[in-house]
């Protein structure tokens, strides 16, 4: 008996099909002795967070049901270089290896895949300072224009939204500490709010 995998495939959007990865994975898992105990289909972005059919074959590795997830490329299991490492750090404490069709096995407990996760964590830096350079250049780019960015001085949007309720229950004779708690806000904003509603009075 082989060991035991997990299908993964993904596509990106729902006009695409994971039929042709699903063929070319077990097909690879015959050449390689692989039991396939299930085949998960996925239709997300890249990018996308939610990855329900991903979580299933996590928990499948978490429970020691599989000894291996099959993957088409590492592009189809990780949305991110941060995301491929931290998902192959949770696999590798399950025992669990994650196997691209290119024959690339990831195992982190092995001197192999140490390297590999050196490097990925290495390239997640790389794109975490890319990401935060992007975003100072963008900043810069955007006050350069003249564009005021955050909050600008003596803008109060949500004390300014609620100061309406707040004289009102007042003038119904609410106290500060009733109307705080109605509203959800701290005694001091009721405060505030009176004492700018009575300067401008």
């Amino acid at each position: 008996m082989g060991q035991r995998a997990a299908v993964y495939t993904r596509v990106s959007t729902s006009d695409q099909s994971c039929d042709r990865q699903v063929d070319e994975l077990t097909a690879f898992a015959e050449r390689g002795g692989y039991d396939v105990v299930e085949i998960f289909k996925e239709t997300a972005s890249g990018t996308k967070s939610n990855r329900t059919e991903r979580g299933k074959v996590m928990k499948l590795a978490q429970a020691r049901k599989i000894d291996a997830t099959l993957v088409s490329e590492l592009s189809r299991w990780g949305r991110s270089t941060q995301d491929l490492l931290d998902t192959l750090n949770q696999m590798a404490g399950w025992k669990v290896s994650v196997v691209a069709m290119s024959g690339m096995t990831f195992e982190l407990d092995t001197p192999h895949g140490r390297m590999m996760a050196t490097m990925l964590a290495g390239i997640a830096q790389f794109e975490r300072d890319l990401l935060s350079e992007r975003v100072k250049s963008g900043l810069a780019a955007a006050r350069a224009r003249g564009k005021k960015l955050g909050r600008q001085l003596g803008q109060r949007p949500k004390s300014d939204k609620l100061a309406p309720q707040v004289i009102q229950a007042v003038t119904d004779g609410r106290s500060y500490r009733w109307i705080a708690r109605d509203l959800g806000i701290n005694k001091n904003t009721v405060t505030e709010i009176m004492k700018r509603h009575q300067k401008s009075s």
